[in-house]
This record gives C-alpha cells, sequence and structure tokens, in this order.
C-alpha cells in the first residue's frame, strides 16, 4: 500500500540532469516495487494506490498487470497528475533522486473509507511504508488498514487459515522531503511511526531511518528498540556492511552483502523487501531469507531500472552460486552507458563545470 509512480532514469551514468539527453521509463514507487518483486518469485501480489487520470497512470496500472499485480484498488485521481520521479546516477554510491509531487501526489489521496478491509485482513502479507504517514488522508487510511490488521488477527477475522503465519511489514522509508511541509524533523514523525509500530509485526530500514522510529541509531540497539515497541522481527540494513535482524523470540542472524558491480542503487532495497517477504512466507529461517533477500537486492544493483530489473527465483539463485549480484540481465535490462573515462560528467559546452559530488565508478557491495 502507498506510494506509485514514473521513474524517469537517465541511459547514461555519470551526467547530471542538466546534461541528461534520453531517458528509460519505469514503472516505480517503493510499495509497487516490493509488490513486482515479490510477484517475480511467484507471489500472488496486489497494490493499494491512486495515480493521476492521465496518461502516465494508465501505463503504470498496465506496468502492474503486465507485472503480475493485482491493480483492481489503483485508482485515479482525477485533479492530480501522476508524479515523476527523476535520479542522476553516478555508481558506486552516488544516485541523487529528485521528486515530482507537487502539488500534492495521487497516492496521498487514499481514503479510510474507500480500503477494501476484508482483503487487507486476508492477506498473509501486508506492506506499508512509512511515507504513506507523511499527510492526510494517506495518514489516517494507513493507520486504519494496520488496526483492521491487527484486529482480524486478534479476532480471528479474514480467510487466512489458522495454520498460517501472517506479517504486517512497516518499511520505515524515512523521506523527510515527501511529507506535508517537505522538510518534517524525525521528532515530528517519531509518534506517528510509534502509533503504526504498534500494529506491526515486522520492522524494516536502515540505520537512519531505525534512528527517526526509535532514537536509536547504533543497528543493535535500534533493532532492539524496535522490538520493544512490539514487533515480532526487526530488520536492520548496513549498506556495504550486509543486514542484521532480531526475532522477539531470540532468534538472531547478522550476513554479509553479495559483492556486484552498482550501476543504480535505488531499488536495491525493494528487491529486498520483496524477497524478505517471500522467505518469510516461505517459512525459511532466518540466515536463509536475509541471505536470499541480499542478493535479491545485489542482482537490482548492478541494472539501471528498479521494478523491470527485478529478479527470479532462478537469477537469485543463480547469484548465490555465483558470489556476486553481477550476473546477466534479461533483454533491455543491460548496463546503462557508462561515464567518460577521464571525467565523471562529460563537457557540451565550453565553460568549465565542477564534477558533483561522489567517488568513482568500482566495485562495491550491493546489500540495500
Amino acid at each position: 500500500m502507498g506510494r506509485l509512480g514514473v521513474d524517469l532514469y537517465p541511459l547514461r551514468a555519470g551526467v547530471g540532469l542538466d546534461r541528461v539527453e534520453t531517458f528509460g521509463r519505469f514503472l516505480g514507487g517503493s510499495p509497487a516495487n516490493v509488490a513486482v518483486a515479490a510477484a517475480r518469485l511467484g507471489r500472488n501480489t496486489a497494490l493499494v494506490s491512486r495515480t493521476g487520470a492521465d496518461p502516465f497512470g494508465t501505463y503504470l496500472r498496465r506496468e502492474l498487470h503486465e507485472s503480475g499485480v493485482d491493480a483492481r484498488w489503483v485508482t485515479e485521481v482525477a485533479d492530480q497528475p501522476t508524479p515523476i520521479t527523476f535520479c542522476e546516477i553516478f555508481p558506486p554510491d552516488h544516485f541523487p533522486i529528485h521528486f515530482y509531487r507537487r502539488p500534492k501526489a495521487p497516492d496521498l489521496e487514499i481514503h479510510a473509507r474507500e480500503l477494501d478491509l476484508p482483503a487487507l485482513r486476508a492477506a498473509r502479507a501486508f506492506w506499508m511504508t512509512g511515507t504513506g504517514l507523511s499527510a492526510e488522508p494517506s495518514r489516517t487510511a494507513t493507520l486504519t488498514a494496520l488496526r483492521a490488521r491487527a484486529e482480524g488477527a486478534e479476532g480471528g477475522g479474514g480467510t487466512v487459515q489458522d495454520d498460517q503465519e501472517t506479517f504486517t511489514v512497516f518499511d520505515l522509508d524515512w523521506r523527510p522531503a515527501l511529507w506535508d511541509d517537505g522538510d518534517t524533523p524525525a521528532d515530528q514523525a517519531r509518534p506517528l511511526y510509534r502509533e503504526a509500530l504498534r500494529h506491526a509485526t515486522v520492522a524494516v530500514g536502515n540505520a537512519d531511518e531505525c534512528a527517526v522510529a526509535t532514537g536509536e541509531h547504533e543497528p543493535y540497539a535500534a533493532a532492539r528498540a524496535l522490538l520493544a515497541t512490539g514487533v515480532r522481527l526487526a530488520v536492520v540494513k548496513l549498506g556495504p556492511k550486509g543486514v542484521l535482524a532480531l526475532a522477539a523470540d531470540g532468534t538472531r542472524a547478522e550476513v554479509p552483502p553479495l559483492p556486484v558491480d552498482v550501476v543504480n542503487g535505488l531499488g536495491a532495497g525493494d528487491a529486498f523487501g520483496g524477497a524478505l517477504v517471500h522467505g518469510l512466507l516461505a517459512g525459511w529461517d532466518l540466515e536463509r531469507t536475509l541471505r536470499y533477500a541480499n542478493a535479491a537486492g545485489a542482482i537490482v544493483a548492478g541494472r539501471l531500472a528498479c521494478s523491470a530489473a527485478m529478479p527470479s527465483g532462478d537469477e537469485i539463485a543463480r547469484a548465490l552460486a555465483a558470489g556476486t549480484g553481477s550476473i546477466p540481465a534479461p533483454a533491455g535490462q543491460g548496463p546503462v552507458e557508462p561515464p567518460p573515462a577521464s571525467t565523471r560528467r562529460a563537457p557540451l559546452e565550453p565553460i568549465p563545470d565542477p564534477a558533483p559530488p561522489g567517488r568513482p565508478p568500482g566495485r562495491s557491495p550491493g546489500s540495500p
């Protein structure tokens, strides 16, 4: 449930947006990407979101359908355009992102009264993000969905079989620029995060996002603080150091990243999320699940797109066997054109142009 839009990614690395000439168009938005990632692994998935009543909205619904994601709960908003997101590609670790979601994104116009609560209760896994809490009416709708899930679990509602474990995942997804005033301090968002955590069973985020939710930045302290809110599993992504997870039953796991030649790191976390849910639903042990999810993230970090690059189970198995996320991409998903060998930015005019921040391209761990 949540963010959905069009990603426009440059087809050349090492070039700022002021000099990009061609872009690739892809389905985007973190929850939408997670739904596609899980569908690619054989799961039945659906998205609750909204688009503008425009050609980009039509494109997104078609892409969801073609990716195996049920789009029946993706509806139109008449007076708001479908959002567009641009990124710049400076591998291995500098990917500036530019959101065009003003005056307001349609996916923040999800209303509680329009939710299909029986369907939400019946799902074995429900994934929501911190951005869904950033504005009304999405804030109330997101909390309503979480409460309905929690009440259904307590009262035996829904249609999930009694012997099937269910998961309500809170992707902490802290993006202050997407909140009401465009610069919301973390301490103002924290009460909403804590309210959402009361109804979640799994929390996923990097160290900075965990600090927003708990006030703790050190990974193990953050994981323990997340468990103290009542979730059953806390997953803390450590970037180039891998990922760790602590469970309420005392189980813990920490796994290293899978190396990859990074092309675009922006979709790695969403691939990780879809594979994480797949492993949880499959009943795998924690370490196996994290290694599988890390591999999925690494594969996508080695490709240009996010949703279109989500790997199949066979691709993840190949990456794990090879010990690298740099495996051949499907047709049309090859690497972008690399930057010039002598400069980070190819000058198109005789005016001095300082190089953008970031380190030179190279081999880097691909953990989200």
